[in-house]
């Protein structure tokens, strides 16, 4: 996204409950239940707006929700603009799933009720602007299974300026809760934050260690750290740093390997965001241009702590030069935490825009790993000058390091019926849409490799979306359509 930007119902639920990762690719455990219902087919009245590449046919794309559909339980629902960070769980009622989903622009979180053969019927706000305060970014669902919390709580991570904070939501809450504006934990800091991602229980048994990107152009890799699992209220709060006090991003160089640590913040919840800043450049924490979101590999408990990581890149005002010491074009890293510590690794650049510049990842913003790749989505409405392709999603081999671009948004341009609806303005630039979560459901259905990805269509705008949350605080551009997809097989 742009540096632009209760009550469980029982803590008995999550022994029902199947989860499947936000943003972050998860192994979920295996779906035994119904496997054979799940139906995966277009479910949308809207064609899918994504299309696969060359060396990638294999795929098979549908639609699960558009924007104009009316589901049959709630008529008046409207699935909002710019779904971002999602997670689809099992129904505790034990009769099909839960799909829940930021709205970055809405600043609010919907759920989706799917029946056993995954169609949507019924959808609400269980987050609406008031209660979310901030626009609402990638999100990642921790979980019993996978993280050792005591039961599911969506992490949804604030991006409106250095005061925002992450929000822990209960995906079972009741909807009338979705003005609370208690659910922000001041444990973990106040930052322009994209994303708040648990590591897996086994990379440090015992320990709740969760790493949030910011999303500023000097921006950071925090990590809280908590003695307890599933503790968010009383761990500390760190920030990466080389352990030679070198802060400039673009002296990390690719091909080599950095010492890093993680240096320890002071007084974090009763500090402003300003005053976290500040500690930032006097404790020589690496400046990034803009951390976005972040994953971990899976297969393994030793993966679970190979962290993968965006920084998005900043450009001057002309769209074509660089600024000192930051990515433009924007990069992957890979940090591989200590067995033993989880403040010390080492860092490294494996993805750079900048070897092919406008012609490989442009502006990097989500990002899904599973055990063997990682898939780089791409937010690349900063509208570069040398940019030469529309929104994609890269597939980055981890061990032959290939990247080849897998999907890419289908603007359709020369189709005058599909602009009229879907680009109304005539907005004619590269890249003028982006990509939110893309992130595992194959073991929660029982349906090998099979993918959600989010999209945001932002040239798809109408007024019979605006303010779909019906929240009062976001009452203006707010009127884009939405689309979730489904993608099998996807290699992981």
């Amino acid at each position: 996204m742009k540096t632009k930007l209760k009550k469980s119902t029982s803590f008995l639920l999550a022994a029902f409950i199947v989860p499947s990762a936000i943003t972050a690719c998860k192994k979920n455990t295996t779906n035994t239940e119904e496997p054979n219902l799940v139906e995966i087919k277009d479910r949308s009245v809207n064609p899918a707006l994504v299309n696969t590449l060359s060396g990638f046919e294999n795929l098979k794309i549908t639609t699960l929700i558009s924007s104009d559909d009316i589901l049959p339980e709630s008529p008046d629902f409207i699935f909002g603009a710019q779904p971002d960070g999602a997670a689809v769980l099992k129904n505790p009622d034990g009769k099909g799933y839960i799909m829940i989903n930021n709205h970055e622009i809405l600043q609010s979180v919907s759920r989706v009720y799917l029946d056993e053969n995954f169609k949507p019927i019924k959808g609400e706000y269980i987050v609406d602007s008031d209660g979310g305060m901030t626009r609402l970014c990638s999100a990642t669902l921790a979980t019993p299974e996978e993280h050792g919390f005591p039961r599911p709580v969506f992490l949804t991570a604030g991006e409106s300026g250095v005061e925002s904070m992450t929000h822990a939501i209960d995906p079972f809450g009741s909807a009338s809760e979705k003005k609370n504006q208690y659910r922000v934990k001041s444990a973990l800091g106040r930052w322009n934050a994209e994303n708040a991602v648990p590591l897996p229980k086994g990379a440090y048994p015992g320990k709740t260690v969760i790493l949030i990107g910011e999303d500023e152009s000097d921006g950071q890799l925090a990590m809280y750290v908590s003695n307890t699992q599933g503790d968010l209220e009383s761990g500390r709060v760190y920030v990466l740093k080389r352990t030679d006090d070198n802060p400039v991003e673009t002296d990390i160089l690719k091909n080599n390997s950095y010492n890093v640590e993680f240096v320890e913040l002071d007084n974090v919840k009763s500090s402003t965001g300003a005053q976290l800043q500040q500690q930032t450049v006097t404790k020589k924490a690496i400046m990034f241009a803009r951390v976005e979101d972040i994953e971990y590999r899976k297969g393994s408990a030793a993966n679970g702590r190979e962290v993968y990581f965006v920084a998005t890149g900043v450009s001057q005002s002309d769209k074509i030069t660089p600024v000192a010491g930051k990515t433009m074009w924007g990069r992957l890293y890979k940090l591989v935490l200590d067995a033993d510590n989880p403040l010390k690794g080492k860092l490294e650049v494996v993805v750079d825009g900048a070897d092919n510049p406008g012609k490989s990842i442009v502006n990097p913003d989500n990002v899904c790993a599973t055990e063997n790749y990682v898939y780089i989505q791409e937010d690349g409405d900063s509208f570069y000058a040398n940019n030469d392709h529309d929104g994609t999603i890269w597939q980055y081999n981890i061990a032959s390091k290939a990247l080849k671009p897998m999907l890419r948004m289908n603007h359709n341009r020369t189709n005058a019926a599909f602009n009229a609806k879907y680009n109304p303005s005539n907005d004619t630039r590269l890249s003028s849409w982006e990509f939110g979560a893309m992130y595992d459901i194959s073991d929660l259905i029982g349906k090998p490799n099979t993918f959600v990805v989010n999209i945001h269509p932002h040239t798809w705008r109408d007024d019979k979306y605006r303010n779909a949350d019906k929240g009062t605080t976001r009452l203006s551009n707010n009127n884009e359509g939405g689309q979730v997809v489904i993608v099998t097989g996807v290699a992981k």
